[in-house]
């Protein structure tokens, strides 16, 4: 509501911690990129950074323009795509129209005989959540994503900016090593100590590894 037009216009990171079916602690890092189709380079930088791409659908909205792009980001930086089928709660969605839209895209849905996972989500009720995150869990062990948390911290600026009162800021998402208090960070020609970590909650931490 804050941002003009009420449109998303930065990226969001934070993370989600679940138990599974397996009774084992499960977290995603979930970098989300604005939706509006104005901002294409930004959806562009997010399906490089991210392991697997979770395309959000509206089940009364369908496919858009901006859905396509996004689709066609995914599959230049080579990564999978798992699509959340959001709103089904809402009396005016289709799923089968939606499925149907991205069969026409070469997205074929398991439940159609294809290998597209599709997740019937509702961000209001709650409804496939804790499926979704099951889900990439999933396609994680499917992958064999790894990292080494015991050596130098190698990762991506999400988004950075001047704070009036903390300097330089930069929202960084861990993707190898552990980035400690005291360290010095490089990213192209900017360099400094690194003063201060503060998680996606807004608290202090000491350390942050793989995923952060």
């Amino acid at each position: 509501a804050g941002e003009a037009g009420g449109i998303t216009q930065h990226t969001a990171a934070w993370m989600v911690e679940i138990e599974g079916g397996d009774k084992k602690k499960k977290r995603v890092t979930f970098i989300a990129t604005p939706g509006h189709q104005a901002f294409t380079g930004m959806r562009a930088r997010g399906a490089n950074m991210t392991d697997v791409v979770v395309l959000v659908i509206s089940a009364a909205e369908g496919v858009q323009p901006q859905t396509v792009e996004s689709i066609n980001h995914a599959r230049a930086a080579g990564v999978p795509i798992v699509v959340a089928l959001n709103k089904i709660d809402r009396v005016d969605a289709n799923p089968d129209m939606v499925l149907g839209q991205l069969a026409q895209h070469e997205l074929n849905p398991v439940e159609w005989g294809g290998d597209t996972e599709v997740i019937r989500t509702s961000a209001t009720t709650g409804q496939g959540v804790k499926e979704l995150i099951e889900m990439l869990d999933y396609q994680a062990e499917l992958l064999d994503l790894k990292a080494d948390a015991s050596t130098s911290a190698r990762g991506t600026v999400v988004e950075s900016r001047v704070d009036p009162g903390l300097g330089s800021v930069a929202t960084v998402l861990i993707q190898n090593g552990t980035l400690k208090v005291g360290d010095v960070g490089l990213s192209g020609a900017g360099y400094g100590r690194i003063r201060s970590l503060v998680n996606d909650r807004g608290e202090m931490i000491a350390e942050a590894g793989p995923s952060t």
